[in-house]
């Protein structure tokens, strides 16, 4: 089902933020919208998107951290500037 790729968007959501109380709510036409759950009810946080529209706002809703970068990392990236600059000269 293609609900898996919304759904999994929120999981992600879930592990980046700490809090487990995001769902998101499928709606006929394949459409969904964001909620958090809280112990007063529900707060619907997004307006009915479809599924990539909602894709895109779950992951702009807070930042992905930023990936490691290892000392070979860093040492590529260098070399790869310096022979785009010996290039450009």
């Amino acid at each position: 089902m293609r609900s898996t790729k919304a759904i999994s968007a929120v999981e992600r959501l879930k592990t980046r933020t700490g809090n487990a109380q995001y769902a998101a709510v499928s709606m006929p036409g394949g459409y969904f919208y964001l909620i958090e759950r809280t112990p007063e009810g529900a707060t619907k946080l997004s307006d009915p998107l479809p599924m990539d529209d909602f894709v895109a706002f779950v992951n702009a809703r807070d930042p992905a951290k930023p990936r490691k970068v290892s000392k070979l990392d860093l040492a590529m990236e260098e070399q790869i500037n310096r022979s785009g600059r010996a290039k450009s000269e």
